[in-house]
């Protein structure tokens, strides 16, 4: 299993945030990203002989890069996470094994602002990892 905290500290990796939460970001600090479970409406990975013989599974997230009340800034800071995201291919996360990144969006998405007018941008993307065997 992934939870979103092994994505966070698995962020921090590579990200140029100064500060990275789950679930909620509290103080709304600049220069952030928060990780979120992404709604989704698709049914659970199980394979047709059973659970016993899935192999994988999928977590799907959305990040929130919320960086600071310039635009541009805010824009490059999301395409160059996006872009890192893009490059990822089988690697680990929390010792768990990724297979595939899916990003689920063409771009950063924008957001707007918040209400102290700080730039937001969202990336959505599955994460398809291997089973433990517990």
């Amino acid at each position: 299993m992934i939870t979103l905290a092994d994505v966070r500290d698995w962020l921090k990796t590579f990200a140029n945030a100064d500060h990275y939460y789950i679930g909620k970001l509290d103080n709304k600090q600049d220069k952030s990203i928060g990780v979120y479970s992404l709604n989704s409406n698709s049914p659970p990975v199980i394979a047709i002989g059973g659970l016993e013989d899935t192999s994988f599974d999928k977590k799907s997230v959305s990040i929130l890069i919320h960086w600071n009340k310039n635009a541009d800034e805010t824009e490059k800071a999301a395409y160059s996470l996006f872009e890192r995201l893009l490059e990822k291919t089988h690697f680990y996360i929390g010792g768990t094994l990724v297979f595939y990144l899916k990003i689920n969006v063409p771009e950063p998405v924008d957001v707007a602002t918040d209400d102290r007018g700080v730039y937001e941008r969202v990336i959505e993307f599955d994460l398809y990892y291997k089973r433990s065997e517990a």
